[in-house]
């Protein structure tokens, strides 16, 4: 006989809720036994649990991860439905080297902003007597009563 869960079981090994358990339940991504009024979950469950988390974290929806369990029912591994985790996986990656990309051209201008900012400072800081600039926002703005 093979191994069955209870929620309890799942919710401790994952670090997720009852209640995010019950949700992927009522989505269609679960399917446990009813035994009175206990949910009894098999080890297809688990793996299905696992995987969900798992494409969670690497940003895939759940309708996608649905989409491939039902491939997965009706190919079982076969060319359709891994032709479908192939381009879902390049799409992804195809999105995160964007993300990427979008995130190093903000840091370069953050840094460059950073370093003219660095700079201005230093350079007031050696003129005596001047007084100190206030930032505001994004720039700097001269002290009440100095000249820009």
């Amino acid at each position: 006989m093979s191994r069955t869960y209870s929620i309890r079981d799942l919710t401790g090994e994952f670090g997720i809720t009852a209640r995010t358990v019950r949700f992927y339940e009522t989505d269609g991504l679960l399917a446990p036994v009813r035994r009175g009024q206990a949910r009894v979950y098999t080890e297809r469950d688990r793996a299905r649990l696992k995987l969900i988390l798992r494409g969670k974290r690497v940003g895939f929806t759940l309708a996608e991860i649905k989409e491939g369990f039902d491939l997965y029912d009706l190919d079982r591994g076969g060319p359709a439905h891994m032709a479908y985790l192939q381009r879902k996986f390049a799409e992804r990656i195809a999105s995160l080297e964007r993300q990427r990309a979008d995130l190093d051209a903000v840091l370069g201008e953050l840094r460059l902003g950073l370093s003219a900012i660095d700079t201005r400072l230093g350079e007031l800081e050696s003129d005596d007597g001047a007084r100190r600039p206030r930032l505001i926002g994004f720039g700097m703005m001269p002290a009440e009563g100095a000249e820009p």
